[in-house]
């Protein structure tokens, strides 16, 4: 590999600190400033400290080099899954193409609070309870415009016993059952 051409005193000295910063500021990276200056890598980063300049980690690097405005419906679109559907970090991960801990991250921007294992059981514990209740009045509407017990079973994949429990959570008011056999005054008496 060639070394970078030299430079001249001239020009060295022309490379001050306070423009390296106002590059590095601006989003360029070390490498960048040494390719772009000719100078050595340690004479960038001597020229950045000695102008003050506060030095990013490569992660804060490519986060300001992103879309600000697309980061930003990001950890709103992950805050909302986690606050509302009760996702865990793992899931958020994995369903915005980040690593867990980027995924913590973006979390903590958009103003969420990380949760313990058991707040997120807990959450997930009400969300379920909350579907099963949404469920037993949706079947209790059905029961009350004419659906029997068995067809509600066989429609929505339950036992009979379920669907009677999810009515009675419900309040649901029970039809009389129905007698199959003969009606009563017809039956021989010995």
């Amino acid at each position: 590999m060639k070394p970078p051409p030299s430079l001249t005193s001239d020009a060295y000295e022309a490379v001050t600190p306070e423009s390296l910063r106002k590059e590095y500021e601006a989003g360029a990276t070390v490498d960048e400033l040494v390719a772009a200056s000719g100078l050595s890598y340690g004479t960038v980063l001597n020229r950045l400290h000695d102008a003050g300049t506060v030095m990013r980690t490569s992660w804060q690097t490519r986060r300001m080099r992103q879309d600000p405005q697309a980061r930003q419906r990001l950890a709103a679109h992950l805050r909302a899954l986690y606050e509302q559907h009760g996702a865990t970090l793992t899931e958020l991960a994995a369903g915005a193409g980040e690593t867990r801990r980027s995924a913590r991250r973006l979390l903590i921007e958009a103003g969420g609070t990380v949760r313990t294992t058991q707040q997120t059981l807990r959450v997930r514990a009400a969300a379920r309870a909350a579907e099963r209740q949404k469920l037993a009045v949706s079947l209790r509407a059905r029961y009350e415009a004419g659906a029997t017990v068995p067809e509600l079973a066989r429609e929505h994949s339950y036992s009979v016993a379920t669907v009677y429990r999810l009515l009675h959570q419900a309040k649901t008011r029970m039809r009389p059952q129905h007698r199959h056999g003969p009606p009563h005054d017809e039956r021989k008496r010995p």
